[in-house]
């Protein structure tokens, strides 16, 4: 044991700066290194899992350093290029390194317990050593044929269960053996205690064993010239995107791009925007790589998430016998977090979604950009693929920063759909409004039933009605913590606050007139749900939002019953409009355009084309021809009438003028501070104080502070800054100064109760 004095300096998932600097104890010299766990005391009596990010023997000046007080790990839990890639995440998004660490690391893996995770075990019997020889075992068998049956019994079903004398002997569970007689458990005990059989525990997976059924794929006309142009634009290159209209087959496209990084031997990341989209992603992709194929994300437990974590940390799990190491990893934007060490491809499925960006708490990462970075410290590749690509993204294709490959065709010969607009405001006129159905999308809706044919209905509002209002004084229920009005949910009978979860009970009369005459207004996909058994009644219908996908297998349970034909109407928010591939469904209806185009954002017609024309093709993916019908008050909407031509670069040419002229990304960055206060006034002061600041700083580029559409949560005021910087501006100088400017603003006594949030490109 070495006698030197060594010094650790240790990371803390804490939003703090810098790391802290713990004694080794001279007993743990030989355990200690970068990249290990460690139990440290912080404060006056607070213990934190911390990870050691560096070993030294410079003894620290004018402080006194406490020890370290044990090591978690036999060997680093953290590798290098994760440090590398948290350190240019913090600088980036403008984050302590520890709030990177802490949405890095799994729960379990930052519990103070050394027992926080452990392997599963399964038991297994075998015979004991004095037993197992052929001249034993015939004695044995002929002493329990006299006196012991029911032991007899056992022993034959071991015989047969563990193929002793067939061409591959196998292991025995212990449970299968106690099952395979009546009262097995009572007779394995007594040949336990006799020595006949020992119990051995043996580790295994949390996640099956699974074979690949390899399906060669034959790729189309159309995406063999896309394969081609992939290839060559990695030779120049180290981000591609892939356009390909709805199911054009990019994700063919993808499985032979990572059967060709796999076959090098290299680990490939899969990332997919929502879990809704994994399980049948997932079951195509583990189809073609068996178990090689590993899953990550926030519904699995902390055991299984420690497995994935390990599994690619120790080069493998065993399943059923077998070492099996992930080389492909599928998930969120949270997998981006794993420890890799051969990383050589992440495809970035559905580039253009929103929730690849992190809002709450920090670090507010975009993974798609962070995957970009990520894969520079790899020397690894980026294929970004969507059906309505980013503004961003398809900019930096046409300026050749990106490699471009497109698919315009769908696959198979199947057509893009008729896409049909229904005028709300003359249909209700003309009365032929069926609740909110308009006569054209019921009249579709029951010609599709007729020939069992399956139609998805997409609200983006969940709830069943979205508010509730008196007749006589229009009042209507607000939260109490939140700027925002309560939406009524049928199934618990309570108004509910959808930024905060405050819930109250349904009032009988007008809380401020006293009057009973309380309408609601609006609809959600709770109340389209509600009125299917009067609408169609024979109909079977399911719903699928964040109101009924809480729990772990939900997404999968209503994707798989919508797949297999026993659900006729599927009703949704915006996860039905996602990456889904179901081929008997003919009809899609948009319940209402206009609350997407209407947002105050200057993304909002780009996220609405992008939902419209998602949501649009998951229509007529087979033989048959499929029809959309948009309900909306504004037919004659410029993005309505591109979603209608299926014309993307309309769009996108009519937003990059619209942002170049106004300077919005992509031509500019953007850095959003959110101020928030408890009191109204004390934020308005200490907003525009905040803002004179950063305006002698950054002349001609800040602006606001402005309430935003919901200026008060969790019984914070908000107000926001915006930043606007040039593309050909110093980023990281502009950022130290940003820092430099808030950190001596929030120091001061004044501000002690005042709270800035800092977002790093918005979205």
């Amino acid at each position: 044991m070495s006698r030197i004095t060594l010094f650790a300096d240790v990371l803390l998932p804490l939003p703090l700066k810098g790391v802290f600097t713990y004694r080794v104890p001279l007993v743990l010299n030989e355990q200690v290194m970068p990249g290990c766990r460690v139990i440290v005391p912080f404060g006056r009596s607070r213990k934190y899992a911390g990870l050691i990010k560096r070993v030294h023997e410079t003894v620290p000046e004018n402080i006194q350093v406490k020890y370290l007080e044990s090591v978690l790990d036999q060997r680093p839990f953290v590798t290098p290029v994760q440090f590398a890639f948290w350190e240019w995440l913090a600088g980036y998004y403008l984050c302590a390194e520890g709030e990177v660490m802490n949405a890095a690391l799994p729960h379990s893996a930052k519990d103070i317990a050394e027992t926080a995770w452990h392997p599963k075990t399964e038991q297994y019997v075998r015979l004991a050593e004095a037993y197992d020889g052929e001249d034993q075992l015939r004695e044995l068998f002929n002493h329990a044929e006299k006196r012991a049956p029911r032991q007899l019994e056992l022993l034959v079903a071991f015989i047969r269960l563990s193929g002793r004398y067939e061409t591959t002997p196998r292991p025995v569970l212990k449970k299968a053996l106690t099952d395979s007689i009546r009262d097995g458990s009572q007779v394995l005990s007594v040949l336990l205690k006799k020595g006949v059989f020992e119990v051995l525990a043996k580790e295994r997976s949390r996640f099956p064993s699974l074979k690949p059924v390899k399906n060669n794929i034959t790729l189309s006309e159309n995406q063999q010239k896309a394969w081609e142009t992939i290839k060559d634009s990695f030779n120049h290159h180290d981000v591609v995107l892939l356009h390909g209209v709805t199911s054009s087959g990019k994700t063919e496209l993808y499985i032979n791009l990572i059967r060709e990084y796999l076959d090098k031997g290299q680990q490939v990341l899969y990332l997919l925007p929502e879990i809704a989209l994994t399980s049948q992603i997932i079951n195509r992709l583990q189809g073609q790589f068996g178990s090689r194929a590993g899953i990550y994300h926030s519904r699995f437990d902390q055991m299984e998430r420690m497995e994935v974590w390990n599994n690619l940390l120790d080069g493998g799990t065993v399943i059923d016998g077998e070492r099996i190491c992930y080389d492909l990893i599928l998930g969120p934007r949270s997998a981006i977090f794993l420890p890799f060490d051969r990383l050589g491809l992440i495809i970035v499925d559905e580039e253009h979604d929103p929730s690849f960006k992190q809002q709450d708490p920090a670090p507010r990462y975009h993974a798609r950009d962070a995957a970009i970075y990520m894969a520079t410290l790899f020397k690894a590749k980026v294929l970004l693929g969507s059906a309505t690509p980013s503004i961003e993204s398809y900019l930096h294709a046409q300026t050749g920063k990106y490699g471009l490959a497109t698919v315009m065709a769908r696959h198979g010969g199947a057509l893009l759909p008729d896409i049909l607009i229904a005028d709300i405001r003359k249909e209700a006129a003309s009365k032929s409004m069926k609740s909110h159905f308009t006569g054209q999308l019921f009249r579709l809706t029951t010609e599709a039933l007729k020939r069992k044919e399956q139609v998805i209905l997409f609200q983006n509002r969940r709830g069943f009605s979205l508010r509730l209002q008196c007749d006589l004084c229009d009042w209507n229920p607000l939260c109490h913590q939140c700027d925002v009005t309560l939406v009524y949910h049928k199934k618990d009978h309570k108004l509910k606050c959808h930024y905060c979860g405050y819930a109250a009970e349904l009032p009988s009369k007008c809380p401020s007139c006293e009057s009973t005459s309380i309408k609601m207004r609006g609809f959600g996909t709770e109340k389209i749900e509600d009125e299917m058994p009067v609408l169609f009644p024979e109909a079977r219908v399911a719903r699928m939002d964040l109101d009924t996908t809480r729990s772990k297998q939900s997404y999968r349970d209503i994707i798989s019953d919508f797949e297999n034909r026993k659900v006729d109407i599927l009703i949704g928010t915006q996860m039905v409009s996602k990456g889904l591939d179901f081929d008997n469904v003919s009809l899609v209806g948009i319940m209402n355009a206009d609350n997407m185009l209407g947002f105050p954002d200057f993304r909002a017609h780009e996220r609405a084309y992008q939902l419209m024309s998602q949501v649009s093709g998951r229509s007529g993916r087979s033989q048959v021809k499929g029809k959309v019908v948009i309900q909306t008050y504004n037919p004659n909407h410029p993005v309505i009438r591109q979603v209608v031509d299926h014309d993307y670069r309309s769009m996108y040419v009519a937003q990059v003028t619209e942002r170049r002229k106004f300077n919005y990304p992509p031509f500019t960055r953007l850095i959003q501070l959110t101020v928030m206060h408890r009191e109204q006034k004390e934020l308005d002061g200490k907003a525009e104080a905040l803002a004179g600041k950063l305006l002698r700083v950054f002349p001609g580029k800040v602006f606001g502070p402005e309430y935003p559409p919901v200026a008060r949560v969790r019984n914070f005021y908000l107000k926001q800054i915006l930043l606007k910087l040039g593309r050909d501006q110093h980023l990281k100088e502009a950022k130290q100064k940003l820092l430099a400017v808030t950190g001596s603003f929030l120091e001061s006594n004044t501000y002690k109760k005042l709270r800035v949030v800092i977002n790093v490109d918005p979205v």
